[in-house]
């Protein structure tokens, strides 16, 4: 039990570290384009570059971190991820902004939650998985809570770029926190051999792996587009910046009961339920909040509401991918169906800003974002909750 602590503990941080500090880059957006004098799209585009490529490497990073152990990809990833910061607070052009999106997207994809996420999985048991999971993703509520305040105090006092340099030493922080995933971890229910192709075409040809990576493309739209352009967007509303970095903070610090509250009531009720119940919850937060007269009150209330749904869809989903097919290859197969989340984070943050180029407007990109909500929560209303048959007969030579 206390190697398991240890484990969420180490773990939760670096995805606290690596996803807060992703979070904050939403505050650049309008430092970072006018300095430049770029429209929002070439920033927007340098962050979804970052999701898509987190996405397409999570699988790849997944299966190192399943054969050779996480510590060695945490360690790579934080080098390339400090390196990106670095380009980016040098950026004279629209090319080191790309440059070093490509560089984070590839870091993150061993800092994430498909690496972290992958070894709580295999070190828990399963009747106390679905709660590690979740204390662990809360690492990335947390994350964003100190990180969001932290990077906007340093932009008003000593300005963007050096501001970069400062989350570089912080983001620093997280190579010693790899050691702590280190060890052999229990592989019990992996009873049954079984090869990493294997369990990859078993998981590609399974429907309820497929609807699941389907819906998560959804989440990954969602609260990308919304921590990259809601700063923006309230800018343009005529309200202090400060508003946006408030605002996001609290969807952080709303998300820390949030992911703990999914991981323990995925425990007590089929998670699949819970995540069309989510998507749901999403879209009428959203309409609702476009619906509405705009005010620092009714921002203060979104930001609260769609925080206690913000990432508690990654303890749900990873631990859905668990329950499916075992814990053995849990990272690849998570890298797989995180890889879809990426996509939608691209698309969440470059169509936000080429729409707003286009009509001088994001509210296009609200109502996508309801009716995607939508979509995803009959996406995963039919998946069928039971492990395949080989994960069956593995639980049942392990107990």
């Amino acid at each position: 039990m206390n190697r398991l602590w240890a484990i969420i503990i180490c773990g939760g941080a670096i995805v606290g570290l690596s996803v807060g500090i992703r979070q904050s880059f939403g505050l650049f957006l309008t430092p970072i384009s006018e300095h430049l004098s770029l429209g929002r799209e070439v920033f927007a585009l340098s962050i979804g570059l970052i999701n898509l490529l987190w996405g397409i490497f999570a699988p790849l990073t997944g299966a190192v971190a399943d054969k050779f152990g996480p510590t060695r990809v945490v360690l790579a990833g934080t080098l390339l991820y400090c390196s990106g910061l670095y380009i980016i607070s040098n950026a004279v052009g629209p090319a080191e902004l790309i440059a070093a999106g490509a560089l984070i997207g590839v870091g993150m994809s061993g800092l994430g939650f498909t690496v972290v996420l992958g070894a709580v999985g295999r070190a828990a048991p399963p009747e106390k998985r679905s709660m590690a999971l979740g204390l662990a993703s809360m690492g990335g509520s947390i994350g964003q809570f100190v990180a969001i305040p932290y990077a906007h105090v340093l932009i008003g006092q000593i300005g963007w770029s050096s501001s970069l340099l400062f989350l570089l030493a912080t983001a620093a922080l997280m190579a010693p926190l790899a050691w702590g995933l280190s060890g052999k971890q229990d592989m019990a229910e992996d009873s049954l051999a079984q090869t990493l192709g294997q369990a990859v075409r078993e998981a590609v040809h399974h429907r309820g792996f497929v609807l699941l990576t389907a819906g998560f493309f959804v989440c990954g739209f969602h609260v990308t587009f919304v921590a990259t352009h809601l700063p923006s967007y309230l800018s343009d509303k005529s309200f202090d910046p400060s508003l946006g970095a408030t605002a996001l903070t609290l969807v952080g610090l709303a998300n820390i009961f949030g992911v703990v509250a999914a991981g323990y009531v995925g425990q007590i009720i089929e998670k699949r339920l819970v995540l069309s119940v989510y998507y749901l919850l999403r879209s009428f937060i959203f309409l609702v909040f476009i619906l509405s007269p705009l005010s620092e009150t009714s921002v203060l209330i979104f930001a609260f509401c769609l925080g206690l749904l913000w990432l508690g869809t990654v303890p749900l989903t990873s631990g859905l991918v668990a329950t499916l097919f075992g814990p053995r290859y849990m990272s690849t197969l998570f890298g797989i169906v995180f890889m879809s989340h990426q996509f939608g984070g691209f698309l969440g943050a470059w169509l936000g800003g080429y729409i707003y180029d286009l009509f001088g407007s994001y509210l296009v990109m609200w109502w996508l974002s309801i009716a995607l909500g939508i979509v995803s929560a009959l996406l995963h209303w039919p998946i069928r909750e039971e492990a395949v048959s080989r994960v069956r007969v593995d639980q049942e030579m392990a107990s």
